[in-house]
């Protein structure tokens, strides 16, 4: 793509990396064949290709955001998908969070807009402001269905939805501590608590640690680490993003120069992306820099690092496995194997549901901003999930599960409960 960046433009190092992104660009429309949102509403401006035109002139006029490119740029669910199809290598995911950052500055939402976006970017990334909402939000909930019909309040109506009917108990899992490796340890790695999750459902991260212990690994869940960044991130808040993964930095250095890590496991696929992305984000820190590429060298997702320790094979134990594959894990990561791989291993038979390269609708937060694009995709990847008749379907990330959960037709859980499972671990609760 020819662009027309002047040289005082391109002084900027952020400006002269969209630039880098937007002349790869060849304008060949093969990301619109897997872009969710393009294949839901047939716009060419809802295309990842259509996005980058309206970035583009943006960025080249020096112009503040307007309602149409707020609109648009909003409407991604940032599932690049699109990166795993273009054959010129755009990266989109870069140039889509430079994109966002420039909105986030120069554009006034609608005033109900901006209060929701507020509330999630206040309450998501902390534990305890979340369990609070999600208390109140069980009081609340009877009134989803009045709010949806009043436009103003539609997207306040999509959040109760979203909220659980209860909540686990807080969870000695969920805090700080150390989990010593059964046998020879052959292993130490940091486990990310997180924030949702760590309240939503624990026993995603109970199952890892139960698993990796099981075999020889030691983990810790350090001081000082919390929200890695990436709800605010996608939502242009870029300085809160960032102070979030300098503190996550600071706390698994100080772990990696003190008794040593040989990896950092992330069981939300959403959180590994960007973690794996810090170098990146703090590439121009001169003090954050060196270290944010020291981290994202060490960040894996359980799944890979359960591939390295060479699980034992089981017997095939008949029970018939949906694979969900987040977009976080298959286009932002690039891991379609290895959960797999690991599920057959430990017993199960895995299929593979239709158009498994399209979004669920979730996307972290997209699903209570966005929520009637949102519910389309549900309702497209429940129909394919359900056509494959599974007894039960996995996934890699708490956002897909949450997504899902209450139309699939068959229980949900994430990968690594059901390969604890089928090594000796306690049966999902989900599964009964």
């Amino acid at each position: 793509m020819q662009t027309n960046f002047s040289l005082a433009q391109l002084a900027d190092p952020k400006t002269a990396e969209a630039e880098a992104i937007l002349r790869k660009c060849v304008h060949c429309g093969f990301c619109t064949a897997t872009c969710p949102t393009y294949v839901t509403l047939g716009n060419e401006l809802d295309s990842p290709r259509g996005r980058i035109y309206l970035i583009k002139d943006m960025l080249e006029n020096d112009r503040q955001a307007d309602e149409t490119v707020a609109t648009h740029v909003d409407r991604c669910l940032s599932c690049l998908a699109c990166t795993t199809t273009c054959p010129s290598g755009v990266d989109y995911m870069h140039l889509i969070d430079h994109a966002r950052v420039h909105v986030e500055k120069t554009y006034r939402r609608p005033l109900m807009t901006r209060l929701q976006r507020a509330v999630l970017a206040w309450l998501m990334p902390s534990p305890r402001l979340f369990r609070s909402a999600m208390t109140a939000a069980k009081l609340a909930k009877p009134f989803a269905g009045v709010m949806k019909r009043v436009p103003a309040l539609r997207p306040f109506g999509a959040m109760l939805d979203l909220a659980p009917a209860s909540l686990p108990a807080p969870s000695p899992y969920a805090v700080p501590g150390r989990f010593a490796a059964e046998g020879e340890k052959r292993k130490r790695v940091a486990l990310l608590t997180g924030c949702v999750q760590s309240v939503m459902d624990p026993g995603i991260n109970k199952a890892a640690i139960e698993l990796m212990t099981r075999f020889g690994v030691e983990v810790v869940l350090p001081k000082g680490e919390g929200c890695c960044g990436s709800l605010r991130h996608h939502m242009g808040h870029e300085e809160p993003a960032l102070a979030s993964a300098r503190r996550n930095i600071d706390a698994w250095i100080a772990e990696m120069d003190g008794d040593g890590l040989d990896a950092i496991v992330i069981t939300g696929s959403g959180c590994g992306t960007t973690i794996k992305d810090y170098g990146h984000m703090l590439k121009s820190d001169p003090v954050y820099a060196a270290k944010a590429s020291r981290v994202a060298a060490l960040a894996r997702d359980v799944t890979e690092m359960l591939d390295l320790l060479d699980l034992p094979e089981l017997e095939q134990q008949g029970t018939r496995v949906a694979y969900h594959a987040a977009c976080s894990l298959q286009h932002g990561q690039k891991i379609t194997l290895q959960p797999k791989s690991l599920l057959r291993k430990a017993g199960f038979t895995v299929v593979d549901p239709a158009e498994g390269h399209l979004c669920c609708g979730s996307a972290g937060t997209y699903n209570m901003l966005q929520p009637e694009i949102s519910s389309a995709l549900k309702e497209r990847k429940v129909r394919n999930l359900k056509a494959v008749k599974p007894d039960v379907i996995a996934a890699g990330n708490l956002g897909c599960i949450t997504q899902i959960a209450d139309a699939a037709g068959a229980p949900i859980v994430h990968t690594v409960q059901l390969l604890n499972w089928a090594y000796g671990g306690e049966k999902p609760a989900a599964l009964g």
